[in-house]
Formats: C-alpha cells, structure tokens, sequence
C-alpha cells in the first residue's frame, strides 16, 4: 500500500479482480484529483484497513472470493455506521444491491461500470461524507467529551443538565423530565438511555395523549385473547416489549386515574397484570417520564395522585427554555444548519451576524422545537450561500380573517374540511409565490429547490394561476 498525503480524502476500492483495481486507480488518479485511492482485494482486507485508515468513501463489489460484500457491508457499520458505501454489482445481481440498501450503502453501481456516471458519484458521496465528518466535528465543539449525545450548547445551564444527565443515567432510579414544549425532554430521555447500562436493550417512547383513553391501559400493559370483546390474539403490552430496556411515558400528566394506579402498581411492584390475565408478570424496565403540566397544581384538583408523583420523582431533570440559555443560540442554530444541510443534501450555508442576532433577540415560544424548524425553512427559502434575517420565519403565522372558524357568530361555523383546505391553498400560494420569488421566476430551478419535478410545480402553478413571468426581475 503506497504511503498517501493524510490531509487528503481517501477512498478505498474493494474487489477481488486485481486488473479492476488497477484500472479504477489509474483512471480515478485523473478523474479525482486530490483523493487518494486504496485497495483491497477482499473483505478482511478492507475491514483491517478501515481500522487503520482514516476513509471517506467503500466502493465494493458484492460478489467476491473471500466475504461477501452484504457481510462485509454489515461489519463495516458496527465500524463506522455513517461511512458512505457504494456497491458494485453485475446486472444478474440487482436484487442483492437493493438488498445492501436496506443494509446501509449510500447507493450501489453495476458492472460494467461507467467511468463518468461513476465519478459524479463519487464526487456526491465524498461530499455527503464531508458533511457528515463536519456535523460531527461540530457535535464534539459543542461537547468534546462525547458526553450527552444529541445535545448542543456550553452554557452554564447546559453544562449542569450534562451532568445531571450522566449521573442519573448511571443508575436505574425512575427519572421525571419537566419543561415546556419544544425543550427536548424526548432527546433527554433517550441519552439517559443511550448512556445507561440498558443502552444495548430496547427503548420504547409513548405519547400517552395519542393513545385514545380506552386503549392506553391496554396498550401500556397488554392482554390476553378473550379479555374483552375484539381481543382476538395475546397482545403484549409496551411495558413487555421494553422489558430488560427503558420505557419513556411522554405526557404522564394526561393519564387518567384509572392508569395512574395501575402505574403506582409498576413502580412499587415491579410487574403488571394483563387484562385477562390470572398472574402478574414480572418486567425489569427503567422508567422515565416528562411533563410540560404543573403537576403539584393537578395534585391539588385531584386529576393526578400525589403518591403517583413522588414515586416519579426520585430524579427530576429540568430541561431549560431557550429564552433561559440565549447565550447557547448561535451554537444550537450552527448545530441544526448543519444537520438540516447532510438531511437536504444541499450546499454549504452560513447564518449571517444580522441573523444571529435576530435569532438571539427572539422569544421563542416554541424553544427549540421552534429555532429547528425555522432553520429549515430558511435553508429552504434562501436563494445564496448566506442566511440574512428576512430569510427566518419567527413566530405563529396567523390565518388570514377569511380562514378563522368562527364568523363571530355563535352559529356561524366553517366546516372543518373547507377551512382546512383554504389553509392548504393559502399555504400552497404563498411557498410558491416565495419559491419563484426567491428564483428569479425560473420555474426549473425553482422546481430543484423544491425538490419538486418541473411538472409538478408548473401543475400547482396552473392550479392557483401564478404567472412565473410577473417574478423576473427587469434589467
């Protein structure tokens, strides 16, 4: 193996043809200048070089001598899950190269391979390669340690939330999360699994208030055929089926009664018993829960029992608002540019120091939750490299007078499916108002950007009479 410049990216061939190893590295030391080129001639080969070498991109044939490439494939990703693979196939195997989708490559090629399709895939895969290595030196900025995957920020508040996170991970207490909505209690729970020794076991969220109220006690504990009208067949229960793992209850505060004491059961007892069931079946679950409800003011009404409560909170974990860690904004809003960038595929973008700041200046009603998805947008709706501050959408757009339900008459009621398909009609016209105004009136690229087929967009078009011609500007 020759000696290569470690600054530059590598990519590493494996086939068990040696003229095609050849071949492909003499045309791509042309066709790729700046990457270098390893080989293998075999699975294991690759596999202890990806243990020594630092490697973009695979591209490996399916088919060889020693491993099959969907074996070699799989170790690859206990090695390093995000590493962009591609597969090489014939035309006899197109099956097994779907398959290697399902298993984890990025896309796969056939035989015989032709060199300039080839190469602008290569050129894509080492691109997503760059920004996923970019997103991740990001993530060990905003936590070197490693410490509390998933989370972004330095601040003082944030740093005593790691803390806390990794000493109630290293135990098995039950843990109660609390904060308002869009805190990220969901990404809380799942690091106090991800870091726990329950970590290689089964973790299992529940949006309590999206189980209808009949259904949530026999969703959580399960029954036996028989047990009521429509129980035709055993049914685990979600409880059994995050056995030996974690089992997150989203929402605890809008169970009701009945649950709540079947709950108390769990905890004290460390079983359920299913409907229909003689015997009560023993679980080892940790099992944590969140809120965004004042629970002690549901205390005091009597719709949550207080026993329940402090069963829940032997550990209490405060997720703070963003309006609480302002000082964490430009890092969390780098972090979600970044990962919105590797998710569209799309072009390096920065925020600009206006837009930082307008950012900062916001309120946040809806905490990170909010600042995520009004990143996205603006990726979406800006036309250049740089994010300016009239490119973020802050705050609830309201519904323009003619969509609210109610006419000010007590009566006088839009049907829900009229005022819901006035709502997509006003969205519809103003994304593509936006879209085309963003593009110069060009419908191609604005299709592009849209991820739209140009047919599509010319059929919205058609569809609410929007003339492209009225967005291009006069020179």
């Amino acid at each position: 193996m020759n000696k290569h410049d470690r600054s530059q990216p590598q990519i590493l061939i494996v086939d068990d043809e040696p003229d095609l190893l050849t071949g492909l590295t003499r045309s791509f030391a042309n066709r790729l200048p700046g990457v270098a080129v390893l080989t293998a001639s075999g699975g294991e080969e690759a596999l202890d070089m990806l243990n020594k070498e630092e490697v973009a991109l695979v591209l490996m044939d399916i088919m060889m001598g020693d491993m099959n490439g969907l074996k070699v494939l799989d170790r690859i990703h206990k090695i390093a899950p995000r590493l962009t693979v591609i597969m090489m196939t014939g035309y006899g195997t197109i099956e097994l190269a779907v398959d290697s989708i399902r298993r984890g490559a990025w896309d796969f090629v056939t035989k015989p391979l032709e060199l300039d399709g080839l190469t602008r895939l290569l050129d894509k895969g080492l691109e997503r390669s760059q920004l996923i290595g970019e997103n991740t030196n990001l993530r060990s900025r905003l936590y070197p340690d490693e410490t509390v995957p998933g989370f972004a920020g330095q601040g003082a508040s944030m740093q005593q939330l790691y803390k806390n996170i990794q000493t109630s991970a290293d135990s098995d207490y039950t843990v109660l999360i609390r904060g308002n909505s869009g805190t990220g209690k969901e990404l809380c729970a799942r690091a106090l699994h991800a870091l726990s020794k329950r970590s290689k076991k089964k973790f299992v969220m529940v949006n309590c208030p999206a189980i209808p109220e009949h259904l949530l006690e026999s969703e959580l504990f399960g029954y036996r055929k028989g047990a009521f009208t429509g129980a035709e067949r055993n049914h685990a229960g979600l409880f059994v089926q995050a056995n030996g793992g974690t089992i997150c209850l989203d929402e605890i505060g809008d169970i009701p009664i009945n649950v709540q004491i079947k709950l108390l059961r769990v905890l004290q007892e460390r079983e359920i018993k299913q409907l229909g069931a003689e015997t009560s079946t023993r679980i080892d679950v940790r099992i944590i829960a969140s809120t965004n409800a004042e629970l002690e003011a549901r205390i005091k009404k009597g719709t949550f029992r207080e026993d329940l409560f402090y069963r829940l909170e032997v550990i209490s974990l405060h997720m703070p608002s963003l309006k609480d860690i302002r000082e964490d904004i430009p890092l969390i809003a780098d972090h979600f540019l970044k990962k919105v960038l590797v998710e569209l595929d799309s072009d390096g973008k920065k925020l600009s120091g206006a837009a930082l700041e307008t950012l900062m200046d916001h309120k946040w009603p809806g905490n990170v939750r909010e600042l995520q998805n009004v990143i996205r947008r603006a990726v979406l709706f800006s036309p250049g490299s740089l994010i300016e501050p009239h490119h973020l959408t802050l705050g609830a757009v309201p519904l323009p007078a003619e969509y609210n339900i109610s006419h000010g008459s007590d009566t006088e009621i839009t049907p829900y499916k009229k005022a819901k398909e006035s709502c997509i009609d006003s969205f519809a016209q103003q994304y593509v108002h936006e879209l085309l105004r963003n593009c110069n009136g060009n419908v191609t690229h604005a299709a592009r950007s849209a991820h739209l087929t140009r047919a599509a967009l010319q059929k919205i078009m058609r569809r609410y009479s929007i003339d492209s011609e009225q967005f291009r500007q006069q020179t």
